[in-house]
């Protein structure tokens, strides 16, 4: 392992996936918990699974111009985010304030694109980047150096091998792949009659987009070669969108996201004003749990969320 091993959470994809994991926990006033703490939990496995020596979660901020030029429609079949959901982010970044995790965003763009911009600074650094997240699109971002992990820390650590195994094509083919498939999950159509399997086929056999379009008239199947045909321009503009920037971040601020001893108090808390009394319980364990040499200070707190 390398000396820095960086964890990017997904911080949207974690906090509904306990939303709706987690049924029935509010306070006594009726604030809902659920998802603040299914994310808390999530948070806090991934630390001891993976023992980062660096993290941050990562919020979206916005549908990038660019993308919605391409494509009005993206991600615009998207229900409206529930309202006891949406009351909980604002706890969530509490949580992550008092436990001294960094909550970053780049005004206007998806948390993808921050995390993949976040992970290639770290990988021209030498340091292994870990990306806990359920969104394919990040299978484009793998490397020896780059892996994704599930957000709920239970599983297995997605390499190089295991994005290969999974999709039928290496990282560097998962932008293709999907282009040619599309992807429901965020309004982008892809080529009618192509799933996964046959644009896995498809890239195997040519190589690449621009050898297929070169040689289609060698793709078997009327009706797949005339749909490849008919829908070549999508596929190229689905190139376009589903391609994460990687030059949203400048720099890295390796204190800033330097993992720290839990702050017992702090979080404790926290959690009973939010009556999460198995989470106070708990910290009494985690603070006894053998701890690395301690980092030093963090910065200031308005300077902590400026980290690039």
């Amino acid at each position: 392992m390398t000396a820095k091993t960086l964890l990017l959470m997904d911080g949207a994809a974690m906090a509904y996936r306990a939303f709706y994991a987690i049924q029935n926990l509010s306070t006594h006033a009726g604030q809902p918990t659920n998802a603040l703490f299914g994310f808390i939990r999530m948070a806090n496995q991934l630390a001891v699974q993976w023992r980062p020596t660096h993290r941050a979660v990562v919020f979206d901020a916005g549908l990038p111009a660019t993308r919605m030029a391409l494509l009005p429609s993206y991600k615009q079949q998207r229900e409206k985010m529930p309202d006891p959901l949406r009351s909980q982010f604002p706890l969530i970044e509490e949580f992550l304030r008092r436990a001294g995790i960094p909550a970053l965003r780049v005004e206007g763009e998806e948390a993808d694109d921050t995390m993949a911009s976040l992970a290639a600074l770290a990988n021209a650094e030498n340091a292994e980047t870990l990306l806990a997240t359920s969104d394919k699109d990040l299978f484009q971002m793998v490397t020896d150096r780059i892996a994704i992990v599930p957000p709920t820390a239970a599983g297995l650590r997605m390499g190089p091998a295991e994005v290969h195994e999974k999709m039928g094509v290496p990282p560097t083919g998962i932008v293709e792949l999907l282009a040619l498939t599309g992807d429901t999950v965020d309004n982008i159509p892809g080529v009618p009659g192509v799933g996964p399997k046959t644009a896995a086929k498809l890239l195997a056999e040519f190589g690449s987009l621009a050898g297929l379009w070169a040689r289609l008239d060698a793709v078997a199947g009327d009706k797949t070669r005339a749909a490849l045909a008919a829908h070549r321009a999508d596929v190229e503009r689905n190139v376009q969108l589903i391609r994460l920037r990687t030059d949203l971040v400048e720099r890295l601020d390796w204190e800033a996201l330097c993992v720290r001893p839990v702050p017992v108090e702090a979080l404790r808390t926290f959690y009973q004003d939010m009556e999460l009394h198995s989470l106070a319980r708990e910290l009494d364990t985690m603070a006894a749990a053998p701890q690395r040499p301690a980092p030093p200070p963090p910065p200031k707190p308005d300077a902590q969320m400026n980290l690039f």
